[in-house]
């Protein structure tokens, strides 16, 4: 077991990190705020008048990306029905609702996914470093579980990566129960585990599964954002093995 020290606090005794993908390895906000943009088009397309609505419900106005919003931290089921309910008030049934959201999605996925976010600048250094410690490293993250190995693959980071856990059609942030299902991947307990992410649902998820400590990072400088945090770093560097 391993001591973590961030801006001199101290969680002892940790065996394993989780980390959070979107807005904390990942540097995603130009990618998302993208993928709500052109899924807000092709809806409009279909149903006039629709389009900003939508752009507001998914955390977007103009050029800016709410990092609390519902694009950048709900999954990717939650965005297809929270915009599938927005095409429902037009009167059309739930199901055809749901269909034109996930179509529309799915393209916009297609369409942003040709040119991939990049991984945030020291990322791989944490992770060898605190690999070569011998803690046990997952993401854990509300994109699809297919999305997290894509990241997982294209910046190499298997050697270090032990748990590649996505959300899919099952529990979501913040159920504390993802959490301790992630631990039972890496074999650890949750009070010897930690969780590093961008979101107060990371920090509520991994606080309510009684994790050792919820790190959260705000490469924003926006520390509401992590609200519930042990503590508040702005690079992953600051994570530091005592």
């Amino acid at each position: 077991m391993v001591t973590i020290e961030c801006q001199k606090i101290k969680f002892d005794n940790v065996q394993a990190i989780f980390f959070d993908k979107n807005g904390t390895l990942e540097d995603s906000e130009i990618h998302l705020r993208s993928l709500g943009q052109k899924a807000a088009r092709l809806i409009d397309a279909q149903i006039p008048g629709i389009g900003e609505p939508l752009l507001m419900a998914f955390g977007i106005n103009s050029d800016t990306l709410d990092h609390a919003g519902l694009i950048a931290v709900a999954s990717r089921r939650e965005t297809e029905i929270a915009a599938a309910a927005y095409i429902a008030e037009t009167g059309r049934s739930w199901f055809e609702s749901l269909k034109i959201a996930r179509k529309s999605l799915d393209e916009a996925e297609k369409y942003v996914n040709q040119t991939p976010a990049p991984i945030f600048p020291g990322t791989l250094e944490v992770l060898q470093s605190l690999s070569t410690a011998g803690i046990k490293l997952g993401i854990l993250s509300a994109a699809t579980t297919a999305e997290v190995r894509d990241f997982v693959a294209r910046y190499q980071l298997s050697d270090y990566i032990q748990a590649q856990i996505g959300v899919d059609d099952g529990l979501s942030k913040p159920d504390p129960a993802l959490f301790i299902q992630a631990c039972q991947v890496l074999g650890v307990q949750p009070e010897n585990t930690l969780m590093v992410g961008d979101s107060v649902g990371d920090m509520q998820m991994a606080r309510n599964a009684k994790a050792a400590g919820c790190i959260g990072i705000t490469w924003v400088g926006k520390s509401d954002n992590v609200k519930g945090a042990d503590v508040v770093i702005n690079k992953l560097d600051e994570i530091q093995i005592f």
